[in-house]
C-alpha cells in the first residue's frame, strides 16, 4: 500500500493506480473527479484545505480530481462528511466499484456473472473460486516479479470479490477439478493449508458444487496442456479457455468448445467422485 505525507505525518494512500489501458475506467474515474472538485469548490475550499481535512495531502487531492487515482471507499465516506454532501460523494462509490479491479479481472468477472454452469480444471493450485483470503494472499506473495503494496491489495480484493458467485440466487452450477499436487503444496505454511482444505470441505457440501480430484498416479491424462475453465450461459453459448491450446485466449467457436468439453469430460471422467474427492480431501487433512 503505498503512501502520502501530510504535515510530516504518514498516513494511507487516498487511492489506487489506474490502468493505462483501462480507456473506461479512465471515463468514470475523470467524471468523479470532476464531482470531486466541483464539490470541493462549492465549499470553498483549496485542495490543501480538502486534503488537511481529509488527511491527505495537496497532490493526492489534485490526482483524484484529475482522474489520476482510484478514489478509496473509506475516502469517499470522509470526503461525504466534510463537504456535507448529505451521501451524494458517498454514493460514488458504485462507479468506483466498477474500476477498483484491473480490467481483464473486471471482464472475466463480467462473464463469470452470466455464466449458469462452471467447468474449471485446474493443475498447479486451488482454483481462485475456492480459495479461503489467506491462501490467496500467499499464492499473490509468491508471484515473480513481486507485486507492490498496492498491486497486492488489488489483485487480492478483485480474486476475493470474484468469489461472490458461489452465493448468487438462483445458484449456477460448478464443477471444480482440482490435481492432487495442488491439494498437497504448502502455500503459505500448513496451517494455512490445512485452513483452506477445512474450506473444500465446507464448499463441497453446497448442493450446486461438485470438487474432484485428480489423482495423480492416473496414466492417461488429456489435460496436460495446462488450466481449463469453461462458462456456459444461459442461452445455449459458452466461452472456454485452456493454457496449451489456442494461444491461450478465450474462445467461443463450438469447434474449438467441443475439443475443451471432450477433454474436461475425460478429465472428469477419470478423476475421483465427488464422495471420494470428499474422503481424499479428508484424508490430507488429517496428514496436514
Amino acid at each position: 500500500m503505498s503512501v502520502d505525507e501530510v504535515d510530516g505525518v504518514v498516513v494511507e494512500d487516498a487511492g489506487w493506480e489506474v490502468d493505462p489501458g483501462d480507456e473506461p475506467g479512465k471515463a468514470i474515474l475523470a467524471t468523479v473527479g470532476r464531482q470531486l472538485k466541483t464539490w470541493r469548490e462549492a465549499k470553498g475550499l483549496s485542495a490543501a484545505e480538502f486534503g488537511g481535512r481529509t488527511g491527505y495531502g495537496e497532490d493526492m487531492i489534485r490526482k483524484l480530481e484529475r482522474g489520476d487515482r482510484i478514489p478509496r471507499p473509506e475516502f469517499l465516506d470522509r470526503a461525504d462528511d466534510v463537504l456535507g454532501a448529505g451521501g451524494l460523494v458517498a454514493e460514488m462509490k458504485k462507479d468506483i466499484s466498477v474500476v477498483r479491479y484491473p480490467k481483464p479481472i473486471r471482464d472475466l468477472a463480467k462473464l463469470e456473472g452470466r455464466a449458469v454452469e462452471f467447468c474449471m480444471y485446474t493443475n498447479f493450485d486451488v482454483h481462485g473460486l475456492l480459495q479461503t483470503d489467506e491462501f490467496s494472499e500467499a499464492i499473490l506473495r509468491n508471484w515473480r516479479p513481486t507485486y507492490s503494496p498496492e498491486q497486492l491489495e488489488r489483485y487480492l480484493a478483485a480474486r476475493i470479490g470474484r468469489r461472490s458467485v458461489l452465493e448468487k440466487s438462483p445458484a449456477p452450477e460448478f464443477s471444480f477439478i482440482q490435481e492432487e499436487v495442488s491439494l498437497r503444496r504448502p502455500i503459505g505454511g500448513r496451517e494455512v493449508l490445512r485452513r483452506q482444505l477445512e474450506h473444500l470441505l465446507e464448499v463441497g457440501e453446497l448442493p450446486n458444487v461438485e470438487i474432484q480430484v485428480m489423482p495423480t498416479e492416473r496414466a492417461n491424462h488429456p489435460g496436460m496442456s495446462g488450466v481449463i475453465s469453461i462458462l456456459k450461459f444461459e442461452d445455449g453459448t459458452a466461452v472456454g479457455r485452456m493454457d496449451g491450446d489456442f494461444g491461450g485466449r478465450p474462445v467461443s467457436d463450438p469447434k474449438r468448445l467441443r475439443i475443451l468439453d471432450l477433454r474436461y469430460g475425460i478429465i472428469r471422467s477419470m478423476a475421483l467422485t465427488p464422495a471420494e474427492s470428499r474422503d481424499f480431501i479428508e484424508q490430507l487433512l488429517g496428514e496436514t
